[in-house]
């Protein structure tokens, strides 16, 4: 792997680009699968060197793009994490209410863009989709982006799970661009058939495993009862970058206002959340003290899924066993039992479909053609419902 410009170099070298390497990709799924232990870091570099790939692929059969779009377009796939928080998506919507990490992101570039002299504005154009070259926003974020490439395939070996395993070298040498969109050309069918099963596959498998939802769960948990103390005049252990979003409440609003609070996020990572989880052991309040116990010796809770709704007398029962075993008030069990659904939404053709160039120049979607009848079932959304409690009480 080569680096096309100084540009890009100094990028990779800025603080808010290492931080990346304390960033799990997989959030808390390594105490699941153990090799999982790989990095936003590590994604980023590799879907920057797939898009050096495609943008040679797209240029060798005519397409023109400029010397600066490839460098922004490089740019908007190497920065389009930037803005993850601690443990990846495992705490997306806790640490900050309301706010995407795509988001933050956009905030984090362009305050980089202010630090280059402007050198990231086609950059950002392209990250936005803002840019007059369609295109070019679709390796970066679509059915067919250099993230989904490098992420399956990185994700299946380091878990193990061989499901996700895919031939991006094939894909990418099949892409191609009719009227400003992306497509797949006919010859690429099976690769793309296989593309889009790996990636269903690995989200029963792996990003929605029960077992990494018990976890990700868990560190919610901790997260929210730590607030709730914190919120009530309770003193916590917390590192200077979490300290200012545990003993305030910062909104989404907030978030886009507040320079220190982007400042403060953009030094957080998982040791962070990790020293202050150890330090919360000992900690006076039981709820809390029980719940990192459990993090940091794995001893996660239970989690029942099913197809349907759990029957409310049950999630009720399960509740008056928790508070009896552990002797809680109700408020104190909430944050023992917990129940919410799952969505693995597949191959959406209505939102984003991939176009299949055929060898008449029409473009159609994949599954007019794709000749494996799981394509088209594995295009629609699956939904499965899950309840969280201790192991104890089951």
């Amino acid at each position: 792997m080569s680096l096309p410009s100084d540009l890009i170099f100094d990028l990779i070298e800025h603080p808010y680009f290492q931080r990346l390497r304390r960033i799990k990709q997989l959030g808390l799924t390594h105490l699941v699968y153990p090799g999982a232990l790989h990095t936003r870091f590590h994604h980023a570099l590799g879907a920057m060197h797939l898009m050096r790939l495609a943008i040679e692929e797209l240029k060798g059969k005519g397409h023109e793009i400029t010397n600066e779009e490839a460098e922004a377009v490089t740019i908007a796939i190497l920065l389009h994490d930037i803005g993850h928080g601690p443990f990846s998506h495992a705490l997306e919507h806790t640490i900050i209410k309301g706010i995407k990490h795509e988001e933050i992101s956009e905030l984090i570039m362009t305050k980089l863009n202010e630090e280059f002299d402007g050198k990231l504005t086609l950059a950002i154009k392209i990250f936005k989709n803002q840019y007059k070259k369609r295109f070019l926003n679709q390796l970066v974020s679509s059915q067919l982006d250099m993230d989904r490439m490098d992420y399956l395939k990185r994700d299946s070996f380091y878990t193990g799970v061989s499901e996700g395993v895919i031939s991006t070298d094939r894909i990418i040498k099949m892409l191609n661009i009719v009227d400003d969109e992306l497509v797949i050309e006919e010859k690429g069918i099976y690769s793309i058939e296989k593309f889009i099963i790996a990636r269903r596959l690995m989200y029963w498998q792996v990003y929605l495993h029960k077992t990494a939802i018990s976890a990700e769960t868990l560190i919610i948990k901790i997260i929210e009862r730590a607030k709730f103390i914190s919120g009530n005049g309770g003193e916590l252990f917390a590192t200077n970058a979490l300290h200012k979003f545990l003993y305030e409440d910062v909104d989404k609003a907030t978030f886009m206002n507040d320079p220190s609070a982007l400042e403060c996020f953009s030094q957080m990572d998982d040791v962070d959340i990790m020293a202050s989880i150890k330090m919360w052991v000992g900690h006076e309040d039981k709820v809390l003290s029980e719940l990192c116990s459990r993090m940091v010796n794995r001893k996660l809770f239970r989690v029942e899924l099913q197809n349907k709704p759990f029957d409310f007398s049950y999630l009720e029962g399960l509740k008056k066993k928790v508070e009896e075993h552990y002797h809680l008030t109700k408020e104190e069990a909430g944050f023992f039992i917990f129940h919410d659904e799952l969505i693995n939404k597949g191959y959406n053709p209505q939102s984003d479909k991939i176009g299949l160039l055929l060898k008449n120049g029409k473009v159609v979607d994949v599954t007019e053609v794709a000749n494996q009848v799981s394509v088209s079932a594995l295009s629609k959304a699956e939904k499965k419902y899950f309840v969280w409690y201790p192991k104890e009480v089951g």
